[in-house]
C-alpha cells in the first residue's frame, strides 16, 4: 500500500479545452490523453497531431457550440481525459533536494483564480499546487484558459483532507505560512529560511480556523488601508515573488 496522503478521485466526465495556448500545451503533454480535436483549417495548419487522435474540421460557429458562450476558442477545441492523479508523497520526493515552494489553496473555487494561480506558480518555480477535492474546481476549459498552458506542466494534487496534507508537508520539512489579512506579522517577517508552503484562503471566508491551526505561522501582505483585500490570485503571485527573492533581500 502506498504511504502518505492519497489523491482524491478525478471529477467524472471529459473536459473540453479551447484556445491556442491551452490546446498546444495539452498536445505537447505526454501525460494527457486527448480523445478528439476540432478546429478550423487555418488553426489546424501545421499542427503535429498524432494520427490516432480523431480530427474534425469545423467552422468558427460550429466550434462555438462546443464550448461555453463567448469562449475565445481561437479555432481550436479538444476533448480530453482528466490528468492522472498524483500522490502528495511523490511530489514531496521531487522537492527533497531543492527549495521550490508549495502552494496550497483552502477552498478557492473560482476556476479563473485557480488557473491564474497555476500560471503564477509555474512562473515563480513552485513545486506544485495542492487543493481539496470537494471545494476546488475540476479541470475545465475556463481553468485551462486562465492557466495558459500551466495546467499541463504544474503538478496539481487534489487531496481529501487539507489538514492531513499539511501534516505530511510539515514532516517533509516545509515551513507552512497561512496568508490572512488579520495576521500580526507581515509575510517578509514570516518567511524564514526553510522550504515554504504558502497556504491561501478563499476570497469570501479566507483561511478556515482548522487550516490555520495546521500552519506554522500566519502572515499578511502589507497592503494599504485604502484596499480591504486582494484577489487571491494576485495575493498568491505576490507571495510567490516574496518567496523567490527572500535570499537576496
Amino acid at each position: 500500500m502506498r504511504k502518505g496522503h492519497r489523491p482524491s478521485s478525478a471529477a467524472p466526465g471529459r473536459p473540453r479545452i479551447w484556445g491556442k495556448h491551452p490546446v498546444l500545451a495539452a498536445l505537447a503533454n505526454p501525460n494527457r490523453d486527448i480523445r478528439r480535436v476540432w478546429g478550423t483549417q487555418e488553426a489546424l495548419a501545421g499542427l503535429d497531431i498524432d494520427k490516432s487522435i480523431p480530427v474534425v474540421f469545423a467552422q468558427g460557429p460550429d466550434l462555438g457550440r462546443l464550448v461555453p458562450s463567448d469562449a475565445p476558442h481561437q479555432g481550436l477545441v479538444i476533448e480530453v481525459e482528466p490528468l492522472p492523479d498524483i500522490w502528495l508523497g511523490d511530489l514531496l520526493e521531487l522537492g527533497q533536494d531543492n527549495e521550490r515552494p508549495l502552494v496550497m489553496l483552502d477552498q478557492v473555487t473560482d476556476p479563473h483564480n485557480v488557473g491564474a494561480i497555476m500560471r503564477s506558480a509555474l512562473a515563480f518555480g513552485a513545486l506544485g499546487l495542492i487543493t481539496q477535492d470537494r471545494h476546488s474546481p475540476p479541470e475545465s476549459g475556463a481553468l485551462a484558459r486562465a492557466a495558459s498552458g500551466a495546467l499541463e506542466v504544474l503538478p496539481w494534487i487534489r487531496v481529501v483532507n487539507l489538514a492531513r496534507a499539511l501534516d505530511e508537508i510539515a514532516e517533509a520539512g516545509y515551513w507552512r505560512i497561512g496568508l490572512t489579512g488579520d495576521a500580526p506579522r507581515t509575510l517578509d517577517d514570516a518567511l524564514g529560511t526553510a522550504k515554504l508552503a504558502l497556504v491561501m484562503g478563499s476570497e469570501g471566508e479566507g483561511l478556515r480556523a482548522n487550516t490555520q491551526t495546521h500552519c506554522d505561522t500566519l502572515a499578511r501582505l502589507p497592503i494599504s488601508d485604502a484596499v480591504e483585500s486582494l484577489n487571491v490570485s494576485n495575493a498568491t503571485a505576490i507571495a510567490l515573488y516574496a518567496a523567490a527573492t527572500r535570499k537576496s533581500a
